[in-house]
């Protein structure tokens, strides 16, 4: 959950985020490199006498800055090649969860069970009870175990939203007749909150999603009180 004031992503809660977060520390430590290399130059060019102008035209610096910015691209986007094949890579999923986004709420349907879905309104703020977050808490959560690849299949009945939990790394767009997939897993347990990051209409801002992540066990118990 994101703090007052915060400036850097939200904790990680899964494997993809944590490769996202030490893919954005790499990269933002290349471009620190290299605004300070331009900064340099520049505070050099306005307290230096240009006494060697001609090595402006010098073939060995036409080669340095071709080459090093290609060099640097190649660096930043090797990691990022990575970090989107991971992303899109679905393996045997322990559980398969289909969200469908409307105007403006989101229905949930556990596939792997008989008559197990519902819909998650955000709960009102004269109805919220106290220590719940306003215009993020909701009437039904989506309970998953924790440690197990859950398949998400997203799709919209209007128009277009995106299904978005930050913690988690997962951003996937819900598009109306056609159903994207996203792999999710966690590392621990917790509650986990997103909003629809796609400017779906009047009430776009009032269609949170709550992700409640407990282990296996405790998933059970939930799927028997409510089958």
């Amino acid at each position: 959950m994101a703090y007052p004031a915060q400036l850097g992503f939200q904790d990680a809660a899964s494997p993809i985020m944590e490769e996202l977060m030490y893919f954005h520390d790499h990269t933002l430590m290349i471009v620190f490199l290299i605004s300070s290399l331009v900064l340099y130059i520049i505070s050099l060019m306005l307290t230096t006498e240009l006494t060697h102008t001609s090595t402006m035209d010098a073939q060995e610096v036409e080669t340095v800055w071709t080459i090093l910015p290609a060099v640097i691209l190649i660096i930043i986007a090797l990691p990022s090649l990575r970090i989107l094949y991971m992303m899109d890579e679905i393996t045997t999923p322990s559980l398969t969860l289909k969200t469908m986004g409307h105007q403006w709420y989101w229905s949930y349907e556990y596939t792997d069970y008989e008559s197990l879905c519902f819909d998650s309104y955000m709960t009102p703020p004269l109805e919220l009870d106290p220590g719940e977050l306003r215009l993020l808490e909701v009437d039904n959560r989506v309970v998953l175990p924790t440690e197990m690849s859950i398949r998400m299949l997203i799709s919209s009945e209007d128009v277009l939203h995106s299904w978005t939990v930050p913690s988690l790394g997962v951003k996937t767009d819900a598009i109306p007749g056609r159903l994207n997939q996203a792999t999710l897993m966690t590392s621990r347990p917790g509650i986990y909150y997103g909003q629809c990051s796609e400017i779906c209409g009047a009430n776009h801002s009032f269609m949170p999603i709550v992700l409640e992540l407990v282990p296996l066990k405790h998933f059970e118990e939930w799927l028997l009180s409510t089958l």
